[in-house]
């Protein structure tokens, strides 16, 4: 037991030595200003973290309430287009049956190209 106390002593005479041969290496007035920048920066990113944490909580706000809306909009907007899409292609059915019915109805050209296209095809944008 003596043997590992005394190596403990000697470890701990030993760092402290160690310890106060560091201290002349460093200027205490270094050291001071050292540590006041580190708590001048301490102090900026704990601000900077603070309105960061605001805008994210704002965010997350902002988000909550547009969502749903954006949502049901959309919603709205992909069953807008299918109406239409319908819309278009029963009346490029009636169309062509207008112009097979009545080839004389439409004497112009750029009608006729545009009623001619397929049914099956999407509708212009």
């Amino acid at each position: 037991m003596e043997e590992t106390e005394k190596e403990i002593e000697s470890m701990r005479a030993a760092s402290e030595e160690v310890s106060r041969q560091f201290k002349t290496l460093i200027d205490a007035n270094d050291l001071d200003s050292l540590k006041h920048l580190q708590l001048l920066i301490l102090g900026r990113l704990q601000d900077s973290n603070a309105v960061l944490s605001h805008f994210n909580e704002y965010s997350e706000h902002c988000f909550a309430e547009v969502s749903s809306d954006f949502s049901r909009n959309t919603r709205m907007l992909k069953s807008m287009k299918s109406d239409l899409d319908y819309i278009f292609q029963k009346l490029r059915s009636m169309k062509a049956k207008i112009m097979a019915t009545y080839p004389d109805a439409f004497p112009d050209e750029s009608t006729r190209e545009v009623f001619d296209q397929r049914p099956d095809l999407e509708a212009p944008q």
